[in-house]
């Protein structure tokens, strides 16, 4: 009895030492640590060319039905720029995908970073997932995160397509994107 005791204790005993010891990948943080500054709002202007055609596409396409366009996926590392112009200041890129994911309108499902290369937002990107219903003038999607500058993002970008070549697919579309971050 006394065997069963002891060992009964000891196993009590390294149970719960072992479950004192903190894991890791987790810590806790005290209060003055943890709180977050105040919110910002940023509001950013630019250009994303997206570019089927030519030598150098910025887009090209890695997956798609045998036949019709539903399920069509473009992966892409687009510039995004200043102005409409090709060769406007390059202020970062637009690396992700997006896929023809409508059968009733031309909609796409986007899935891309908005990666900045330059000024105040240098190495930070914002996340967009969200439908993109190309033949509206004016799409909405949520920004639902980000990195750097932009950790902790939400948001919402609008899109409005100012140029778009019928034959070749490629299209300027000017973002108006709305920020909330830390």
């Amino acid at each position: 009895m006394a065997s069963f005791l002891t060992y009964t204790t000891l196993f009590s005993l390294f149970s719960t030492f072992s479950i004192t010891i903190p894991a890791a990948f987790s810590q806790q943080f005290a209060e003055e640590i943890a709180t977050m500054p105040l919110e910002k709002v940023s509001h950013l202007h630019f250009y994303f060319h997206d570019i089927l055609s030519g030598k150098n596409p910025t887009a090209t396409q890695i997956a798609g039905p045998k036949k019709g366009r539903f399920g069509m996926t473009m992966m892409v590392d687009d510039a995004l720029t200043e102005g409409p112009e090709p060769s406007s200041k390059l202020l970062g890129r637009a690396q992700g995908l997006y896929a023809l994911s409508a059968q009733q309108e031309p909609a796409l499902l986007m899935v891309m970073n908005f990666a900045f290369m330059e000024g105040k937002y240098n190495g930070s990107s914002i996340s967009v997932l969200g439908r993109n219903p190309v033949m509206h003038a004016v799409r909405e999607m949520p920004i639902v995160g980000g990195s750097g500058l932009f950790r902790y993002a939400r948001g919402y970008a609008l899109a409005h397509t100012v140029w778009f070549d019928g034959t070749t697919g490629d299209a300027i579309v000017e973002y108006n994107v709305s920020v909330l971050h830390f």
